[in-house]
């Protein structure tokens, strides 16, 4: 069975070279090869005897095979359908600004959080990624583009929080001076709302950003656009924000997709503000709205702009500091999930047609 290197610690490495009979400076050097993403047929520093030991063992650096790649014309960014070692598809998209490269990274296939407007979870959570699975992502971006990676954004497919050990190692790992040495201040998690998890993050002593999909603050009615509200109402998920950032004292940012008809009136936008100065007290708020990326399944639409700068307006009048994020990738649908659930639709069709074939 094939074992991913990537990502292991130095005493993981040497456990390894261990088994093997591997000794001496053999494992400092194997180490640096795994921390810089480098498969062991790379290794050109080492004996054949040692890549070949490590290779009929099942050792090795698997990063994610690009299945299609699609560009932006408009403005560079790059989106990414990968798949797996067990043929699973995730997306990523690179995003290119004047401070540097972001991905944003998926961490599960598929997603089981239900969101209504979602496109990753329409074909529901098939299993968590193992944090060599996101770590990947990174290093087979950097290797495709061959550009450096400054920045990421936990805000692919998948909940982080729901797969919270493997999220956790990855943040630490891309953070390690013998890897990516990728700052925490530099990370972004984004989560729609598991209690649970961001009081344990609160303790993991981490300074990243996160970010809470809100997306309503009416509890009912966010219950019909996101079924986690079921088991922690917007009470209890602002309650925990307001733990974690007495805890941390990093400001939260909350993440607002703009819905027409559903939740983009001004009288939504003056409750949402109420009901985060209530909540929240002195807290320093940030709203980040984004107009909807339709996805055709869901039936939902896009608000309209003058709808979307009335929402904006109301917040900011009544002291919430509000902005409206700009829509990258436009002509390559860069919002994570729309790819995967095509190119599994394509799969589904080709599948049928091969089965109705005499």
């Amino acid at each position: 069975m094939a074992v991913n290197m990537l990502g292991m610690t130095e005493n993981e490495v040497a456990g390894i070279c261990g088994s093997l009979s591997i000794t001496g400076f053999r494992i400092k050097q194997i180490y640096k090869w795994v921390s810089a993403g480098k498969d062991v047929p790379g290794m050109t520093n080492l004996p054949a005897s040692v890549r070949a030991s490590l290779t009929e063992a099942g050792y090795g650096v698997f990063l994610p095979k690009i299945e299609k790649k699609l560009v932006s014309s408009i403005d560079g960014t790059v989106k990414y359908l990968f798949s797996l070692s067990d043929g699973e598809l995730i997306e990523s998209v690179v995003m290119k600004y004047e401070h540097g490269n972001t991905i944003c990274v998926s961490c599960q296939a598929g997603c089981r959080m239900g969101c209504r407007f979602c496109a990753s979870t329409l074909n529901g959570k098939v299993r968590d990624l193992h944090y060599s699975e996101i770590l990947g992502q990174v290093y087979a971006a950097e290797a495709d583009t061959g550009e450096k990676i400054s920045n990421i954004v936990m805000m692919g497919i998948g909940e982080p929080l729901d797969n919270y050990d493997n999220t956790v190692k990855f943040l630490h790992t891309v953070n390690s001076p013998d890897g990516l040495n990728i700052g925490f201040r530099h990370i972004s998690l984004s989560t729609c709302g598991v209690v649970s998890g961001i009081d344990r993050l609160a303790e993991e002593d981490m300074p990243i950003t996160l970010s809470i999909s809100l997306h309503c603050i009416d509890n009912e009615k966010r219950k019909e656009l996101m079924p986690v509200t079921k088991k922690w109402s917007v009470d209890e998920l602002l309650a925990a924000c307001k733990r974690y950032f007495d805890r941390t004292g990093r400001r939260i940012s909350f993440e607002y997709t703009l819905i027409a008809g559903e939740n983009d009136s001004v009288k939504q936008a003056a409750e949402l503000a109420e009901g985060l100065k209530k909540h929240l007290g002195r807290m320093p708020i940030h709203v980040n709205l984004i107009p909807l990326n339709p996805v055709k399944e869901r039936g939902l639409g896009t608000s309209a702009r003058e709808d979307v700068k009335r929402f904006q307006d109301t917040l900011i009048s009544h002291g919430i500091n509000a902005t409206v994020r700009r829509k990258l990738g436009p002509d390559i649908n860069a919002s994570c999930g729309q790819l995967r659930h095509s190119a599994k639709q394509e799969n589904e069709e080709n599948t049928e047609k091969k089965g109705d074939t005499p």
